[in-house]
């Protein structure tokens, strides 16, 4: 690995989210999962760059029943989603440039969309070493 001496920054976070007891009619809303998908960015002050897609996925194996799986591309990176319905259980996550992220207003929207009983969260540092100015 070559040593750099230059500015160095942290390039973004990413928010893992895993909720346990959500609503299986909320999981399971292909059009409330595109309109989430679709408010969600605006309200964190990020920008769509491709429509939202969600796709319904079949049972694959044991432990994967079948749900829905989601998708935005934003300027800022992606936010995407697996849902469980017959585990009423939700994966999310949201990758961003922006470094501080409101994990807890983000929790608090998805919370009141998918009602889930409790979360366990992850937020990574990513890009500890991103070059602050242009390299080439």
């Amino acid at each position: 690995m070559r040593e750099t001496t230059e500015l160095t920054e942290q390039f973004g976070v990413h928010l893992i989210v895993d909720a346990y007891g959500a609503d299986p009619a909320r999981l399971g809303d292909r059009n409330g999962l595109l309109r989430l998908l679709a408010e969600l960015p605006g309200t964190l002050g990020m920008h769509i760059i491709s429509p939202p897609v969600v796709v319904e996925v079949g049972e694959m194996n044991r432990k994967d029943p079948g749900g829905f799986s989601g998708f935005v591309l934003i300027a800022e990176s992606h936010i995407s989603f697996h849902t469980f319905p017959r585990r009423r259980f939700l994966t999310l996550d949201l990758y961003t440039c922006q470094s501080n992220l409101d994990a807890e207003g983000l929790v608090t929207t998805i919370k009141s969309f998918f009602q889930f009983e409790s979360v366990d969260l992850q937020l990574v540092p990513r890009g500890l070493r991103y070059p602050a100015v242009n390299l080439v």
